[in-house]
């Protein structure tokens, strides 16, 4: 049989490689990303609580309203924005599901897509799988910052789609609201959709303000933006997240998503909905993992390894140039096999080949977990 396969340069994740690696050397894995520690168990209750009451049928195609409409609230009262909760938000099967429906939705074969590397492995093989071009801006060592002037050179009128992310998996950078403002004005000179893929909103640090697109009214009317409930309830394994968009493109969005997914889950919905009714859950998430970044750092600062500065998200960057000059991926492998502690090489994120000696550590651990891997780092 002759297949021709839509993704020919796609193989294993990085992900699944560093995992399986850790766990045939025993090693400590600080690669993959998602907690070792279980949500809370009020939540669990709720859970079992409408799992035997029964909530067990299709919820609506959209989402459940009674979780759609305690999210629009928290939006207003975070964003300022005021979201129609029956035609402006979607439930969906984890942030990753609603990337790849905005993107589907959106781009047709030839249709540029501007990807700000180093960046989430989805975004890439989903707008080659529709025949899209994926154009990608290097954000390099040692601040990650982007360059708006260079990263316009990049657009013209066949760019279709901006996709950004912040805070910024893997490098734990931010933007800022002037970053947003051009984000803006970039996007009614080109016409763009912009595809903003905010999961980790409630991990930002040392008293920034997360700037979502949802801020922005303007901005907003040509905006998807990606939420995860896996992300901000420690539960990455029951894929629950959810897309807000203006009701012209949430339309379009939802008619991929009828056919790809059609509804989430229902019993989880209605025990997520009832949990968001107190706001500590997820407002007190910055000091939560803050706490962890630090006590981490704290604990590598006699070691060889210079942590670069991380603002937001779960992950650590770290280079690792004053041990050795290997690629990024023989340094996480031989940290894995020699040195006990599985990392991710930060080229794995970029479409060119490229070694900055960094690699992304995993900080979403029990501190136990972390010290321990802490004085293995120290030894190297």
């Amino acid at each position: 049989m002759n297949i021709q396969s839509k993704l020919p340069n796609v193989g294993t994740t990085i992900f699944t490689v560093m995992s399986a690696l850790a766990n045939e050397h025993q090693a400590i894995n600080l690669s993959q990303g998602f907690p070792n520690f279980d949500c809370a168990p009020e939540l669990r209750n709720l859970v079992n609580k409408y799992l035997q009451t029964g909530f067990n049928q299709y919820a609506p195609m959209g989402g459940a309203p009674v979780l759609t409409e305690k999210l629009a609230h928290k939006i207003q009262k975070l964003y300022g924005a005021n979201v129609n909760p029956k035609t402006e938000i979607t439930i969906t099967a984890g942030g990753t599901q609603a990337l790849f429906t905005a993107i589907t939705t959106f781009i047709k074969s030839g249709d540029e897509v501007v990807l700000i590397e180093p960046a989430y492995d989805s975004y890439g093989p989903s707008i080659e799988v529709c025949g899209g071009v994926v154009v990608p801006y290097e954000m390099k060592v040692p601040d990650f910052k982007i360059d708006w002037n260079e990263l316009e050179e990049l657009m013209n009128d066949r760019t279709k789609m901006l996709i950004i992310n912040t805070p910024h998996n893997p490098t734990g950078s931010i933007l800022l609201e002037k970053d947003l403002k051009i984000i803006e004005a970039l996007a009614e000179k080109y016409d763009l959709i912009v595809l903003s893929d905010e999961v980790y909103e409630h991990l930002i640090y040392d008293e920034e303000q997360h700037q979502s697109v949802l801020r922005f009214p303007k901005l907003f009317q040509r905006s998807l933006a990606v939420y995860s409930f896996g992300k901000t309830f420690h539960s990455t394994g029951w894929k629950m997240g959810y897309c807000v968009a203006p009701e012209h493109l949430m339309k379009e969005f939802r008619k991929v998503h009828q056919f790809n997914v059609f509804s989430v889950n229902s019993f989880v919905q209605y025990a997520i909905a009832e949990y968001l009714e107190e706001e500590s859950t997820y407002l007190s998430l910055n000091n939560f993992y803050q706490e962890k970044r630090d006590f981490f750092l704290d604990k590598i600062k006699d070691s060889k390894l210079r942590p670069i500065k991380c603002a937001g998200t779960y992950f650590q960057l770290v280079d690792y140039s004053e041990i050795s000059d290997e690629p990024e991926f023989e340094f996480a492998k031989r940290m894995t096999t020699e040195f006990g502690v599985a990392v991710i090489p930060v080229s794995a994120f970029y479409t060119k080949k490229i070694n900055q000696k960094v690699v992304r550590i995993c900080f979403a651990k029990t501190e136990d977990l972390l010290e321990e891997a802490a004085e293995l780092i120290c030894k190297i």
